[in-house]
């Protein structure tokens, strides 16, 4: 009875603010009807917890991304929504366990630590020193360097020199302190992964493995108080951890002066082998156009550092929202509305989506327009014509039916530049499918979150996620109303300023459908 009230008050105090006195910019009710159902009566708190603090990170292969898929597909039965988990590949499944690092000499102290995706368990606690390798190994040869691994935790990358964030220190330290500190970090950077590149590449994690090291250690800082960002392993045999910037300074600090700190590491994992992987599809039938398309989308999966909040839970559930508020107030759509979860974008190369491209052609043939969220920290603030010379003529009649409340936040750059890539509105950009990027602020989403140990329900601001979700469902509305196809004329995109010339159309690169 205590949590439900403290779960009750979390939500009532997380809920979307309600306008007094909406003006909306046409008569349109089923507009009306939609800021209704998606800012008063909104749900995202209550979607975003089960997602985010119930299933938890959602990496590519685990568990925790199956058990997402399938609430999806419980949820859109729910809501009297068709659905489906399409496979399009399979990837290397892996299940996290307990990850706990403790310095147990020359003082104790439980560190903030992370395994890699897809690391090897320790085989229960593992005891040892420390080997500041960018300090024993930068002018050594190999053959000196690589015996010294034997039986340490290797500490693989430089240290930090400062772990303060880089705009609080520009606003309170001397500006040669600055300075300093830049060229030291861009120094030691640049010294390490020259040397990576000089002995093999990621090769170099497989001779320190072969050597007999007991773990890898790294420190993928982010630029903000006490982030870090764990990535994937290059081990098979031994565990990789990433430590948080400031514990990691403290390791390589202590063990570069002679002072052999010791650690106990403990991480739990499993290899689940091969499995398959899914896109999860859910569809409102059009009614006069059904082979023409309007698609929402966004993916599913995240990394493993955090809960994968703001990448890209809050991208699921603007969509997931988009749909329940389509479903309730335009059931009977003139063209249909897909929405498509997608899987494994943090691997890279679009793997869902970009399959979704491959495996659909008569989607493709007949979409009218889609609409692609993958950062969201705060509020839609552009909507970006992606260089489609028609964008204007379609881009703006969609905006104009939205509130203002929402609207005036949103810049529409028109035919655009394609400035944004890197997310799976490419995936379809590049066949010259017109789709388009909602697009939020990225600054302290870089800093804090992007793919970090604090992308966390905490940081959702609902208020804005409920109007994003509310902005989708309209603009699926008005371009499955749009009485005139969208055409997909390229404009000329601006000079670049590396070559001179005008830029490159993106282009499409094969999916990939299994791990490698």
């Amino acid at each position: 009875m205590r949590t439900a009230v403290i779960l009750a008050a979390a939500f009532t105090l997380a809920a979307p603010i309600q306008a007094d006195a909406q003006t909306f910019p046409t008569d349109d009710s089923v507009i009306q009807r939609m800021w209704q159902v998606g800012i008063e009566s909104s749900q995202t708190e209550e979607l975003a917890h089960h997602l985010m603090d119930y299933i938890g990170p959602r990496l590519a292969g685990s568990p925790n991304l199956a058990a997402a898929q399938d609430w999806l597909l419980g949820l859109y039965a729910e809501w009297g929504v068709p659905a489906r988990k399409e496979q399009y590949g399979t990837w290397n499944g892996w299940r996290e366990g307990i990850t706990h690092v403790d310095m147990i000499h020359p003082w104790v102290r439980t560190l903030e630590a992370k395994q890699l995706g897809w690391s090897p368990p320790s085989g229960g606690p593992v005891e040892g020193e420390v080997l500041p390798l960018y300090a024993v190994a930068m002018d050594a040869d190999t053959s000196e360097w690589l015996p010294m691994v034997k039986g340490k935790w290797v500490l693989l990358m430089p240290p930090q020199p400062m772990c303060r964030a880089k705009q609080e220190l520009e606003e309170g330290a001397r500006p040669e302190t600055v300075a300093k500190l830049d060229s030291l970090r861009s120094e030691s950077q640049s010294a390490f992964w020259g040397w990576v590149r000089e002995v093999g590449g990621r090769h170099v994690f497989g001779r320190i493995q072969e050597e007999g090291a007991l773990g890898i250690i790294n420190s993928m800082w982010s630029g903000g108080w006490g982030v870090f960002t764990p990535f994937r392993t290059w081990t098979d045999s031994i565990p990789s951890v990433d430590l948080s910037c400031e514990d990691y300074g403290l390791l390589y600090r202590l063990a570069a002066s002679g002072k052999a700190p010791r650690i106990r590491v403990e991480t739990e994992s499993e290899d689940l082998g091969v499995v398959p992987q899914f896109n999860v599809i859910a569809e409102i039938k059009g009614t006069e156009l059904p082979d023409e398309y309007v698609l929402l989308g966004a993916h599913l999966d995240s990394w493993h550092g955090g809960t994968g909040a703001t990448d890209n839970g809050t991208g699921t559930i603007m969509m997931l929202e988009a749909m329940r508020i389509l479903k309730e107030t335009y059931p009977n759509p003139r063209r249909t509305i897909l929405v498509g979860h997608w899987g494994v974008e943090e691997r890279g190369r679009f793997p869902g989506s970009g399959s979704f491209r491959e495996d659909h052609p008569e989607v493709m043939e007949g979409m009218q327009a889609a609409f692609n969220q993958d950062n969201g920290t705060w509020r839609i603030i552009e909507l970006e014509g992606q260089g489609f010379a028609d964008a204007e003529n379609h881009i703006p009649q969609w905006m104009a039916a939205v509130p203002t409340e929402i609207s005036e936040h949103v810049e529409t750059p028109l035919p655009g530049e394609q400035l944004h890539g890197g997310s799976d509105h490419i995936s379809f950009i590049c066949a010259d499918v017109p789709s388009f990027r909602l697009r939020s602020p990225y600054p302290e989403y870089r800093q804090y979150t992007w793919h970090t140990n604090r992308d966390t329900y905490d940081k959702i601001v609902f208020d804005d996620l409920a109007e994003n979700a509310t902005l989708a469902a309209m603009l699926a509305y008005m371009a499955s109303e749009d009485p005139v196809r969208f055409g997909r004329e390229r404009a000329e995109l601006p000079v670049s300023e590396r070559t001179g010339e005008p830029r490159s159309w993106l282009q499409c690169h094969e999916p990939r459908r299994e791990a490698r």
